[in-house]
């Protein structure tokens, strides 16, 4: 398949071209869906064959590859979601080598190719807070992190911030969220696919654990309010501002499926180092885009038990 040229792209792009790497993953797909609404136009960067004009095979940890599609498509914008985020994945090499040296990849195409893109919008993860012990974690929380994931994570951001004199970067750092799509491996899923099937049972890891839980649609909401306002140099939390604690979140499933489920721990699935809360500030949010769209999480969780 033919990737669109510039002059495709400018045609067609009534506010301009966004790159967006990780476009088939759970994120990328609401995220495409948001902008695309608000008049961009997407080209998504994919592992594997393009599927058509609006997609381009990107493999960000071949610089060469990298380079290619920067002169390709000559984007006006940058959305990088791609990375490897489940934090128990086994390879932790490959966590440097895609979240780090990957998004170092893209930052060098973006000066080879000579761009000078309206903003450029790298996704962290709230991952990198740790075991911080503040009520509601604000920016200014001092990093702890305490896997492999949010190691790779933090040293992302380190690496981004020295290209802040060259481009108009701006880092996420999203706590946890959810919604229709996402991998049954994540916790959510878990819990609501076992209730789907009228499961009796279901196993779980650790249960004192308390997350600020968003809808997917929040956070898609709030990327593209951010590449509209691109605060050049910045770092934003993504959340609710509102913890859950995995009980709370069986009660509401337990509520929705008309049933109560028995649950049982399961030792393979804990985790000694596992962040027992973490819950956001979305001031700074706020204060930058205003009100993004936001999703009770029984209302989420009512809306991935019917889909």
């Amino acid at each position: 398949m033919r990737l669109a040229s510039p002059s495709d792209i400018s045609a067609s792009a009534g506010r301009g071209c966004v790159l967006l790497t990780g476009a088939r993953g759970f994120t990328g797909k609401y995220v495409r869906e948001e902008l695309e609404r608000a008049g961009y136009s997407v080209i998504g960067a994919i592992v594997g064959a393009a599927a058509g004009p609006h997609e381009v095979t990107l493999d960000i940890t071949a610089p060469d590859n990298c380079r290619r599609v920067m002169e390709k498509v000559r984007p006006d914008y940058l959305v990088h979601l791609a990375a490897i985020s489940f934090v128990q994945h086994a390879d932790a090499e490959a966590f440097y080598r895609v979240n780090v040296i990957g998004t170092l990849n893209l930052l060098q195409a973006i000066a080879d190719a000579g761009l000078s893109p309206r903003c450029v919008l790298v996704a962290s993860s709230a991952n990198i807070y740790g075991n911080a012990r503040a009520d509601q974690i604000t920016e200014a929380q001092p990093p702890q992190p305490v896997n492999h994931y949010a190691v790779s994570k933090l040293a992302m951001e380190h690496m981004v911030r020295t290209w802040s004199d060259r481009l108009p970067i701006v880092l996420t750092r999203p706590f946890n969220y959810t919604g229709v799509g996402q991998e049954p491996h994540f916790l959510i899923p878990k819990i609501v696919s076992h209730f789907v099937q009228r499961a009796q049972v279901i196993e779980l890891g650790n249960l004192d654990v308390e997350r600020d839980f968003s809808d997917v649609r929040t956070v898609a909401n709030a990327y593209r309010r951010l590449l509209e306002e691109a605060p050049a140099g910045e770092v934003f939390n993504i959340c609710s501002g509102r913890g859950h604690t995995l009980g709370g979140v069986l009660d509401m499933m337990s509520a929705i499926a008309g049933y109560p489920i028995d649950v049982r721990v399961n030792p393979a699935f804990t985790r000694a180092n596992e962040v027992k809360r973490l819950v956001g500030s979305a001031e700074k949010l706020q204060r930058a885009v205003g009100q993004v769209a936001t999703y009770p999480l029984e209302s989420t969780l009512d809306w991935m038990y019917n889909a």
